[in-house]
């Protein structure tokens, strides 16, 4: 068993502390201990209205980056120290930006507007502005509903940023690996992670064995068709046998030449569906946006 600051019993003292001190109901209570790999603090506070957090000290501006994302009106509840006794505090987040994390402790967040369920295909406002040209929120919602991704997926995606951001948001305790080539591009992409809190995507800026050959295994890879392709799918398949594609693409001919990689290389159950999205303008006319192929298969 890996060697965690926060055991068992450390978790039920703190949640007997807060269940005595706090009005809380503990049926609602998500439990996340931040000292271990990959957790991401501010979707699971976004998205449970009470959230009781194990954390080391050394988190200068944990309080600000909730707030920044929106947080603020939260109520927390806390005391001084690292362990379960003494009196308790409350404040609201907006009010603790400036405060940092000087023990390791636990602290009850209690979000008044958290949303319960995860909206596929988030709205492209959402994301940050960069050199990214984002799919649109309809067929994004699309390649999420063929990649299937549970919650402790291994994640690969290759020139896909916003299928990575959500992507880490549904696997939420598992791991996505954001391959970006372009700088620009890797730019934006750690820009997002900032932005959603995520500390689930390690990012790379090129798919090989040495650069993968220290990060989790995926099951799943999600990438955009290119000259590279070919390479990408032999790289994947030497880390997992077994590995599921999806692949998109707005090029018919990369679309013909996919059925006989896929049989090169052992893939098998290919489906391919072609997306058409059109949208009401201000002219009360329909204008289609770019109709891209889906084409999808497991080793």
């Amino acid at each position: 068993m890996e060697n965690q600051l926060f055991t068992n019993s450390h978790i039920l003292a703190w949640l007997q502390y807060f269940a005595e001190n706090a009005p809380v109901d503990l049926e609602k209570v998500k439990i996340l201990d931040i000292t271990r790999k990959n957790k991401n603090l501010i979707p699971t506070v976004e998205s449970h209205d009470t959230v009781l957090v194990f954390t080391e000290a050394g988190h200068a501006d944990i309080f600000y980056r909730m707030w920044n994302a929106g947080l603020g009106a939260c109520d927390v509840w806390y005391n001084e120290g690292s362990d379960p006794a003494g009196p308790i505090k409350h404040d609201k987040l907006a009010d603790m930006i400036d405060r940092g994390i000087n023990a390791s402790a636990g602290m009850l967040i209690v979000n008044p507007s958290a949303r319960y369920t995860y909206k596929v295909g988030m709205s492209n406002a959402s994301f940050s502005r960069g050199s990214v040209h984002y799919v649109g929120s309809e067929i994004r919602a699309v390649i999420l509903n063929k990649m299937h991704i549970a919650l402790q997926d291994t994640v690969c995606a290759i020139s896909s940023e916003s299928i990575a951001v959500e992507a880490a948001l549904m696997a939420s305790e598992g791991s996505v690996i954001a391959v970006e080539y372009n700088h620009d591009d890797r730019a934006t992409m750690e820009e997002n992670v900032t932005q959603f809190g995520l500390n689930n995507v390690v990012i790379i800026d090129h798919v090989d064995d040495e650069t993968m050959k220290s990060l989790p295994v995926p099951s799943l890879t999600m990438l955009v068709a290119s000259a590279s392709t070919e390479q990408e799918i032999a790289c994947m398949l030497r880390l997992n046998p077994h590995m599921e594609f999806v692949i998109y693409t707005l090029d018919f001919g990369a679309v013909s030449t996919l059925p006989a990689l896929f049989e090169k290389y052992g893939i098998g159950d290919m489906e391919v569906i072609q997306i058409a999205v059109s949208k009401l303008s201000s002219k009360h006319t329909f204008v289609s946006e770019p109709a891209p192929w889906l084409i999808s298969g497991k080793a």
